[in-house]
């Protein structure tokens, strides 16, 4: 069996004091495949962001220029999110939750 080890011992990802990015890899496995480009894109920006407990102020007009990405499609995949129960929003805080136990809203 091949041993997995870093490539790069030296740059091994921990996170930081200051910030706390992951992504539970079910998101991919089980998420991804029902969302548009956009709410993934997202999704992963939210994830990079957020503090410790997956809150973000990110605003929408900031959020749109690092994403390149029109304010419309920002509300849309927001929204898209939300339905999924991926995301909570309410002004001026988004959370990047815990995952569902299943799949919802994909219809």
């Amino acid at each position: 069996m091949f041993e997995k080890r870093p490539l790069v011992p030296h740059r091994v990802r921990r996170p930081g004091r200051e910030g706390f990015s992951w992504v539970d890899r079910r998101f991919v496995r089980d998420f991804a495949s029902g969302l548009s480009r956009e709410a993934i894109l997202l999704y992963f920006f939210l994830a990079a962001v957020s503090d410790r407990d997956g809150l973000s102020y990110w605003g929408d007009a900031k959020t749109s220029g690092r994403l390149k990405l029109q304010l419309e499609s920002i509300a849309s995949a927001r929204e898209e999110l939300v339905r999924r129960d991926l995301i909570a929003h309410g002004m001026p805080l988004t959370q990047v939750l815990s995952l569902p136990a299943s799949v919802r809203g994909l219809a």
